[in-house]
């Protein structure tokens, strides 16, 4: 992958200081095309005469090279690829979904790499939240997701979104009109866009499955430029292969997701076990009866930090009268002694990682590199994976983080290219470090995950598409398994000249 990036000078007055192709008007030192001999932007001057240089498309948006801008599409969430081997060549700013049908076209004609970047985050923290290079397209286009943050309608049963659009701002908008989405991860500030992309889960996933599970449509921009829209009866092969598909058929531009009715508070229970085999027991009781309306879950170290503990973290929502609380706990371990309970509003709740965001970044945990481990384990092998676990983790392993760990039913999972294990009941094991700053052996917990990675898909796990596991060609068509095939004819039918996301390392 290459690292250089020539560009012209840009001009003192704005808005020139960025070198914008589009909606502002060209300069005699603004790229206008891309040279497909030397693979560089050329400026009109040297596109002048020039056979080799393809015009860019005009566009309602802009199209940016400057290197303060193409260096901050470089970076993600989990800064493991940052820098110049990851930049794009140029950022999208779409104004509207014609330029992405536009600049798609223009990539596959001229045999360039291309990605949405979701810049989700908070305050000036705006970034790919991706943790292991997912989103980035080195010496391609990176379409700023932002670009596409509407909020297109709110009705009584979906909501139609653009991608860029958080599912913090959906919540919000939705609680207004007493209506909430049914899955919703535990970060809201990330676009739907590309949480669907990957599947996305949260701790309603036991009765509502991934958060991709409750999209109903999407349009989507495939490969050769056309925009459509699919569904689970509509285009079913393109529906399937785009959610939980990592990007690889197409640019998803809007989706219609699903509504439900919003209660208006929970009461909150973090009950605490001393052995994964109480935790184990009550967990999948619980998922059984159903009797909670959020079901999650983690491991987590004991306080005074000799060792690891369990809390069983579950809700009952409700409107006006209150959950009995003696009667939904009656039958569980002897673990109410040092329970927290608490009664909050429903959104005090989806929004609970709000205060936590804040306490990394004072720590500085926010912005060291994360090397997550994000899997599928079958429940039959749970215990066993779970003791190990244990002894190769200590607290450093977290730092200010946390490792998420919960039960569903494989039942609720409809998207084909959501790989589970081939058993009922899976945990989600999702060992999200955020590594103590200036401290940890990055490479090592790197190595780490490979090795915990290899023991579990031994005894049937599957990987969740988040998370920092090298993986090889063979790796993924073993993890795709008997759906490779229909996923390999989807990309060549949808994506035939191989331009999305590069990053996944599906196809490389």
């Amino acid at each position: 992958m290459s690292s250089t990036h020539r560009t012209a000078a840009g001009t003192a007055a704005e808005p020139s200081r960025r070198r914008v192709l589009g909606g502002i008007a060209t300069t005699a030192v603004a790229v206008v095309g891309w040279n497909t001999v030397s693979q560089t932007w050329a400026t009109a001057a040297e596109a002048a005469g020039n056979s080799d240089v393809v015009p860019v498309p005009g566009l309602v948006g802009t199209l940016e090279t400057t290197p303060g801008v193409v260096d901050s599409f470089a970076n993600d969430f989990g800064h493991l690829f940052d820098g110049a081997p990851s930049k794009p060549w140029a950022v999208l700013r779409p104004g509207g979904t014609n330029d992405i049908v536009k600049i798609v076209d223009y990539a596959r004609t001229n045999n360039i790499k291309i990605a949405v970047n979701g810049q989700g985050g908070t305050g000036d923290d705006i970034e790919s939240h991706s943790v292991y290079g997912q989103a980035r397209v080195p010496g391609g286009i990176s379409i700023d997701a932002k670009g596409m943050s509407k909020i297109i309608s709110i009705g009584s049963d979906t909501a139609v979104v653009e991608a860029g659009v958080t599912w913090g701002q959906l919540t919000d908008a939705t609680l207004k009109v007493g209506k909430t989405p049914p899955a919703l991860p535990d970060y809201l500030y990330i676009s739907i866009g590309g949480t669907i992309s990957i599947g996305g889960i949260g701790g309603t996933v036991q009765k509502y499955g991934l958060l991709c599970d409750t999209v109903q449509s999407i349009d989507i921009v495939t490969g050769d430029g056309k925009l459509v829209t699919a569904s689970a009866t509509q285009r079913t092969e393109l529906f399937n292969a785009a959610l939980s598909g990592g990007g690889q058929v197409g640019i998803i531009v809007r989706a219609t997701v699903k509504l439900i009715p919003a209660p208006k508070r929970a009461v909150i229970f973090s009950l605490f076990y001393s052995t994964v085999e109480q935790y184990l027991a009550d967990s999948e009781k619980v998922l059984a009866d159903g009797r909670f309306q959020v079901h999650a879950g983690e491991m987590l170290r004991t306080p005074d930090n000799s060792g690891w503990r369990y809390k069983l973290e579950v809700g009952a929502t409700y409107n006006t009268t209150p959950p009995n609380r003696t009667r939904l706990l009656c039958d569980l371990k002897d673990v109410r002694a040092d329970a927290v309970i608490e009664d909050v509003s429903f959104r005090d709740y989806m929004f609970r990682l709000d205060a936590y965001e804040a306490y990394l970044k004072e720590g500085g945990h926010w912005y060291t590199p994360k090397p997550w481990l994000s899997m599928f384990l079958p429940a039959s092998k749970t215990k066993a994976f779970m003791k190990l676990v244990e002894q190769e983790l200590d607290a450093n392993s977290l730092g200010g983080g946390f490792l998420l760990f919960y039960p569903f039913y494989t039942s609720k999972i409809k998207r084909p290219l959501a790989m589970m294990p081939n058993e009922s009941v899976v945990y989600l094991f999702d060992l999200l470090r955020f590594p103590n700053p200036g401290e940890p052996d990055i490479q090592g917990m790197i190595d780490q995950n490979r090795r915990l990675y290899d023991i579990a898909v031994a005894s049937g796990a599957k990987r969740y598409l988040v998370g920092s596991i090298p993986m090889t060609g063979a790796d993924w068509q073993k993890h795709f398994g008997n759906r490779w095939s229909g996923f390999v004819n989807a990309k060549r039918r949808f994506d035939p000249n191989n331009i999305f996301t590069p990053g996944q390392g599906f196809f490389a």
